[in-house]
């Protein structure tokens, strides 16, 4: 690997602002690392070199420019954000070959901030799923070790991000799935306050729970991209306008923890976890508790039901929102059908992979006559007492901190024969996103028994991102790095 490419984003940021390095330099280093590591991670669906190629060239031309925050910064984004003549498809045979007409909100604010976009991420298809093994296209597979799994459904920004192929990506979290494959690669994944981001362009799998976030190498990175995409959005019904903290300005603010209390969820750590994942978690804890904070324990007791509710909401917005993928407008069409039912039938059923597939007729069910009140109104009510937990919480903390997820990476093939052993890999993060809450993955050391990343589950305040990134900041800081990949 390449010095260059080894560099964070806000390290290559002040190479190109003092013009150390060019647009080009550093494009061309980023699509080198990604014809070394590609063979053998899959983290890419699509490479768009000669466009990189042609815009940093483009930016090189007239010189770095101070108001462009992220000149010249190679960065990837998940295939389920449109991109302007560019294939969106995440990662479904379904839209294998769908171009936008335009680019998602996110999108479009990274390009007008200066940054040059190398490639579209692989994924779960449709965003469903916990390993990236669910693409029609092909499985990721983790840096730091090629016989496990990079963590899902954003798995393959997560990857991209932990070998240096870009310099940061975007990824979606409906119920983990920024956090989730952050921890696994050993990166920082950060799950903005719902409405903090505008979704426009963005593919929907469940509407009220999905986020777009970044996925970072540091913690300063991630604060540097979401100050980018943050910000209100008149296209998004779900946009909330409200003031956009200047997040790094914040981070600089603190040097230590003091005056901070943290909450340590009981639900969180007592119980199911691997002991190499509670020991680096822990040890995170315990250096926080150095730095000056105040730890106590809180309960979440709705975290029981966070599962069964988040599986109900979840399912039933995907029947909804991948109804309009009928063969008829646009996506994939069987061919040679008999009439309008089959084409219906045949194209969802060829189009869609097993995992969609499954979610949309548990969506469609619990939205059924006769089932709606008993399933999705009840599970509509136990999130509005998830949420009130949350709140009672974090009237007593500033943050909450616990895991992840209860493991290191696993293994791939590991629980594809067994969805609901699967659906369990989200438990401590699917609540944050049914409460509406950020949330963020910090790498915070390597598991004894796997050497695998484990990372430390950050959880705030509606519209405190700052407050997460200062206290991330501080514990990056006085943590040991874990480096990166022997890939």
């Amino acid at each position: 690997m390449s010095e260059l490419s080894a560099l964070s984003l806000s390290e290559l940021r002040a190479k190109l602002a003092d013009k150390s390095v060019g647009a080009v330099e550093a494009v061309e280093a980023a699509l080198a690392r990604i014809e070394t590591t590609e063979p053998k991670i899959k983290a890419l669906i699509s490479v768009q070199a000669e466009e990189a190629r042609a815009r940093a060239r483009e930016l090189d031309a007239t010189g770095p420019d101070a108001a462009l925050p992220l000149w010249g910064v190679p960065l990837v984004v998940k295939d389920v954000l449109a991109t302007k003549d560019v294939p969106t498809t995440c990662a479904s045979k379904m839209l294998e070959n769908f171009r936008p007409v335009y680019d998602a909100t996110a999108v479009a604010k990274l390009k007008a901030a200066g940054a040059v976009l190398v490639g579209k991420a692989n994924m779960d298809e449709f965003a469903m799923g916990s390993t990236t093994e669910n693409s029609a296209f092909f499985a990721t597979r983790n840096p730091w070790d090629l016989s496990r799994v990079p963590g899902g459904s954003s798995g393959g920004s997560g990857a991209s991000v932990a070998a240096c192929q870009a310099f940061g990506a975007l990824g979606t979290d409906t119920g983990g799935s920024i956090r989730l494959p952050a921890s696994f690669c050993g990166i920082v994944g950060l799950k903005p306050t719902y409405g903090r981001v505008s979704r426009f362009g963005m593919v929907a799998f469940a509407s009220s729970l999905d986020q777009i976030g970044p996925m970072t190498r540091t913690v300063e990175d991630a604060a540097r991209l979401l100050q980018v995409i943050a910000g209100h959005d008149d296209r998004d019904s779900t946009s909330v306008d409200a003031p956009v903290p200047d997040y790094v300005a914040a981070m600089r603010e603190r040097r230590d923890l003091s005056g901070l209390t943290l909450g340590l969820p009981a639900e969180y750590w007592d119980e199911g976890l691997a002991p190499e994942v509670a020991e680096a978690c822990a040890a995170a804890v315990k250096k926080a508790e150095e730095l000056g904070a105040k730890t106590k324990r809180v309960n979440l007791k709705l975290s029981q039901y966070a599962i069964a509710t988040y599986y109900i909401i979840a399912t039933a917005e995907a029947s909804s929102n991948l109804a309009r993928f009928d063969g008829v407008r646009y996506g994939y069409r069987a061919k040679d059908v008999d009439d309008l039912m089959d084409l219906y039938v045949r194209s969802r059923s060829e189009g869609f992979g097993d995992e969609v597939q499954r979610r949309i007729i548990l969506g469609a069910y619990v939205l059924s006559s006769g089932y709606y009140d008993a399933y999705y109104r009840k599970a509509a009510q136990v999130r509005q007492l998830l949420r009130r937990d949350f709140q009672v919480a974090l009237s007593e903390c500033d943050a909450l901190l616990g895991p992840v997820c209860p493991t290191t990476a696993f293994k791939v093939g590991e629980m594809t024969s067994d969805p609901l052993q699967m659906y369990l890999m989200d438990i401590f993060t699917i609540s944050t996103n049914l409460a509406g809450l950020p949330g963020m993955s910090l790498p915070v050391g390597l598991g004894r028994e796997t050497g695998m990343p484990v990372g430390l589950q950050i959880t705030a305040r509606p519209f405190d991102e700052a407050t997460m990134l200062q206290l991330a900041g501080v514990l990056e800081a006085n943590l040991p790095g874990i480096g990166h990949p022997a890939l």
